[in-house]
């Protein structure tokens, strides 16, 4: 009997001390020792990839943002602020169905076939849109120039990017609207481009939120 209890608490012990060094090892010394390696070799994303103005946080250079003015009354979908450069459309953003208690944002694809009509006219409004917004004064956007990352959401509905040639479009637009020379809004637009990674990876691209940071700055600064 006495043996028996021996080796039962015998067990119980080993089975704890067990536990305690697993706790230790993959509780507490893994964990510290990965975030201090993040810390020390990849601190930018280790905390989120965050985009900095003026020293505080706006936004992530991974989530795309909207550039819009405050909401009307009796609107329902407000307009784009025009002096800032616009992302990709959103419209692939989801509603919260599930649980109505909370409102909450999801980010999803539009999930729509090529010929389906409600993505097409979606697609041909857009388009008339980044027409009509970006032809300013001496300077007139042709449906043919405006690419097709201008006119249709990501599969995140997220894309913090746009393609050159939609942010070249938004240029005169842009220096119109805030009383900045062409060239040196051209100059941030080249800027803040970024080629293929690796040189084959991808495409070139731009991302808006640093864009529209370097553009505050600018204008923090005339």
């Amino acid at each position: 009997m006495n043996n028996s209890v021996t080796n039962t608490a015998r067990l119980l012990w080993a089975g704890l001390r067990a536990l305690l060094v697993l706790t230790l090892v993959t509780g507490v010394i893994y964990p510290l020792v990965v975030t201090g390696i993040a810390q020390g070799l990849f601190s930018d994303q280790a905390n989120g990839s965050e985009t900095k103005a003026d020293g505080k946080v706006v936004g992530s250079s991974l989530i795309g943002q909207s550039y819009n003015l405050p909401l009307e009354k009796g609107q329902e979908t407000p307009e784009p602020d025009l002096k800032w450069f616009q992302g990709r459309p959103q419209n692939g953003l989801g509603t919260n169905s599930v649980n109505t208690r909370y409102s909450l944002i999801l980010s999803g694809a539009t999930n729509r076939s090529a010929d389906n009509k409600d993505l097409v006219d979606w697609v041909t409004a857009a388009k008339a849109a980044v027409v009509e917004d970006n032809s300013v004064n001496g300077y007139t956007v042709k449906p043919s120039e405006v690419p097709a990352d201008a006119v249709t959401s990501s599969g995140s509905g997220l894309d913090p990017d746009i393609s050159p040639q939609y942010a070249d479009i938004q240029v005169h637009r842009v220096a119109e609207k805030n009383g900045l020379p062409v060239d040196r809004v051209e100059k941030l637009v080249d800027d803040h481009t970024e080629g293929r990674t690796l040189g084959f990876m991808g495409e070139p691209r731009v991302n808006v939120l640093e864009l529209n940071t370097a553009l505050r700055e600018l204008l923090a600064k005339s």
